[in-house]
């Protein structure tokens, strides 16, 4: 942690006879688990709030609180979770652990409803027990894929998680609103219960051992100060944390007024925007699917500092937007589509690079800071984009957010990622001769 990282991300030479991840069993049941849970969570996205307006009548206080239960868990344990995580030697039982709490939580809800007992604090509680077994989930998994994952091949097993976000999003609303059709919005709750506990079972199957070892404890305080230092410090973690804060900060931002620009602005059909949403998963698959073959041949620092460049193309395009309607959906799904892939090569290589220039003792700090603070500006950007909105309209908005976005390219640019140019050497001999032509 305390020299410069490397300019490439691709320095340990691969060995000739590396099996393919595909092949690799834990590794499958590893991505298998990940992408089965992701895309339960997917599904419950549309089934609990459908459970609380159909079935409870919530009010709108009620919503915004079940809404903000599931953000609350990785602030309150987002740094924590990380020192707890680092001072494991083994990772996978509390990974196993918290998923069965979160099966447990879920399949409360159709119990519940079943019995009569099921109301909007039920359901808040859920949400809050999930949310929390997530945050430790997520702290554990990112050093555990150190133990099942060659370092050469950690570039290809990020892009094959991040390919599982892609389908969730893709599959998952679908896959939900054909379970709260035939099962009702409760039972439709289950398919996540379901989804914790195959992963869990996936997980418990592996054989990999683990061995970490972790690091001396300072007590709590001082685990999470060394892991937000490490995090500040190092030049190369600074500028994936600033970039990951400037980037969410203003995607969000941007989320707050897209669907009202998308809807009275652009005037796009509402069938049209899931379209375009489902598009950029897609993207996200065809992006996992090139970056791991394009951080083969260029490192990841590379596809890093080209990634950062796309970021505000798809919001500056929409900010920028007219003419008829199917020359505003041809570019809202091209530039979807490539934001997509983007977004997946910039967390692909970013994950591979905190794995490489982070001490294995320090991976879950860290880790666990760049999720706090990415995900904790996260609710400050969609307040600032709203109250902007209000004061200066939806298209001034955008592209202020564009702007900002592009921010992202300094803060990469800037740092040891970015490749020096080579130096010129001048022998001494061609020295002396260059001296002598002089006179």
């Amino acid at each position: 942690m305390d020299g410069q990282p490397p300019n490439r991300g691709d320095d340990v030479p691969e060995p000739l006879h590396t099996v393919p991840l595909r092949k690799q069993r834990d590794y499958r049941l590893l991505w298998t688990a990940r992408t089965i849970s992701i895309t339960g969570s997917e599904v419950s996205k549309l089934a609990v709030p459908l459970t609380a307006v159909t079935l409870l009548t919530a009010s709108p206080s009620e919503m915004g609180l079940l809404t903000a239960a599931s953000f609350v868990p990785a602030l309150l344990f987002g740094l924590h979770s990380g020192a707890v995580a680092d001072r494991l030697a083994r990772h996978r039982p509390l990974m196993i652990a918290c998923e069965l709490i979160a099966a447990t939580a879920a399949a409360s809800v159709p119990l519940a409803w079943l019995i009569g007992s099921l109301n909007v604090t039920w359901l808040i509680v859920v949400a809050l027990i999930i949310g929390t077994a997530g945050v430790m989930f997520r702290a554990a998994n990112f050093p555990h894929i150190a133990a099942v994952v060659p370092p050469e091949q950690r570039t290809d097993a990020m892009a094959g998680f991040n390919a599982s976000y892609s389908v969730a999003s893709v599959s998952g609303p679908g896959l939900a609103g054909l379970l709260v059709q035939t099962l009702t919005a409760p039972f439709a709750v289950l398919a996540e219960a379901l989804s914790f506990l195959a992963s869990a079972l996936l997980l418990r199957a592996i054989r990999t051992p683990e061995k970490n070892n972790p690091g001396p404890s300072s007590g709590m305080w001082r685990d999470v100060m060394e892991g937000l230092r490490a995090s500040a410090t190092h030049p190369v973690l600074r500028a994936l944390l600033g970039a990951g804060v400037t980037i969410n900060f203003f995607a969000m931002a941007y989320t707050a007024v897209y669907m009202l620009y998308m809807l009275h602005t652009l005037e796009i059909p509402q069938f049209m925007i899931g379209v375009l949403i489902a598009l950029s998963g897609v993207g996200g698959l065809l992006g996992a699917w090139s970056t791991a073959r394009l951080t083969k041949r260029y490192g990841e620092n590379r596809i890093l500092l080209i990634s950062v460049l796309f970021f505000p193309i798809e919001i500056l395009a929409v900010g920028l937007l007219d003419g008829p309607l199917w020359w505003k959906l041809s570019i809202l799904a091209l530039t979807g589509t490539i934001t997509g892939g983007i977004v997946v090569a910039f967390a692909t290589c970013m994950g591979a690079i905190i794995l490489r220039d982070t001490t294995p003792q320090l991976r879950g700090r860290v880790n666990a800071t760049m999720t706090f603070a990415v995900q904790g500006v996260m609710a400050l950007g969609g307040v600032t984009g709203g109250f902007l909105a209000e004061l200066l309209g939806l298209r001034p908005v955008i592209l202020i957010c564009a702007a900002g976005i592009a921010i992202s390219t300094i803060w990469i640019w800037t740092s040891p990622l970015r490749p020096k140019p080579p130096s010129r050497f001048i022998s001494p001999r061609t020295s002396l001769r260059r001296s002598s032509s002089k006179h």
